[in-house]
């Protein structure tokens, strides 16, 4: 029995594929049809469907167009030695994938952008490392952010993140008062705190503890951070403390 030759519309049916895709797998000589008619007809025979069904396949792995027009040169086994490294790709791809989708719930939940660990397996750096380097960009060639960059350097890592714990608290006892006015003698006791904290890692005067309220305030980053100890607007209400406490030393 004669094998009958399919048409574009037997292609489409039996694999899905539109026939502008078709045409134009085969306008870049990706999968061209066995046979054409006087009219100008596309037909296909059964191996042509099968080199679709790779074709169609590889898509499905991630291969782009000219790739997969370079692995149907290739052997069989070839192929399949392609194929390994292939999955391995895939297999990273997919774990990236969950890494993201992790992030994104927390995120929605409301976990601050600059924890979740979404640049930790590419070239970009982790948010955090972000922000380090933007403050050494904006104070660098400052004598605080030097003092500050060589007392990090040579403090221990417990002690260090001792340092950011104590500060987190400071941060979470002044989002618990933020019903009070930011004059307040509780409020104040807990400026004076930070203060500390900070004089221990650098030398701080008036002028650059107003640039980190306001920065506090109207950095986004900054703001969203703070904000996530409290229900209200901790950022504004730390920034108003800070300032009522510098107007005072004047």
């Amino acid at each position: 029995m004669k094998k009958p030759l399919l048409t574009v519309k037997d292609i489409v049916q039996i694999t899905g594929i539109t026939a502008r895709t078709l045409h134009y797998y085969d306008r870049i000589h990706l999968f061209k049809p066995a046979h054409l008619t006087e009219k100008g007809y596309r037909l296909y025979d059964r191996s042509s469907l099968g080199r679709l069904q790779t074709i169609l396949f590889l898509r499905e792995l991630d291969f782009s167009l000219k790739e997969i027009a370079d692995i149907l040169k290739l052997s069989e086994q070839e192929q399949k030695e392609l194929l390994k490294k292939q999955r391995q790709t895939l297999l990273s791809k997919k774990q990236r994938l969950e890494t993201i989708m992790s992030a994104l719930e927390e995120y929605v939940a409301g976990t601050d952008i600059s924890s979740l660990p979404i640049f930790n397996h590419t070239s970009v750096l982790p948010l955090k490392e972000q922000y380090a380097n933007e403050a050494k960009f904006l104070y660098g060639d400052t004598e605080a952010y030097k003092v500050f960059n060589e007392t990090l350097d040579n403090l221990p890592q417990d002690e260090k993140a001792e340092r950011y714990s104590s500060m987190e608290a400071i941060f979470q006892q002044i989002a618990s008062c933020i019903h009070q006015p930011p004059s307040s003698d509780e409020v104040q006791r807990l400026i004076e705190e930070w203060k500390k904290i900070l004089m221990q890692l650098m030398k701080c005067d008036a002028e650059l503890l107003a640039c980190i309220a306001h920065t506090y305030k109207f950095d986004a980053r900054f703001k969203n951070y703070l904000n996530q100890y409290g229900d209200k607007d901790v950022a504004d209400f730390l920034y108003n403390a800070i300032m009522y406490n510098l107007n005072l030393e004047k």
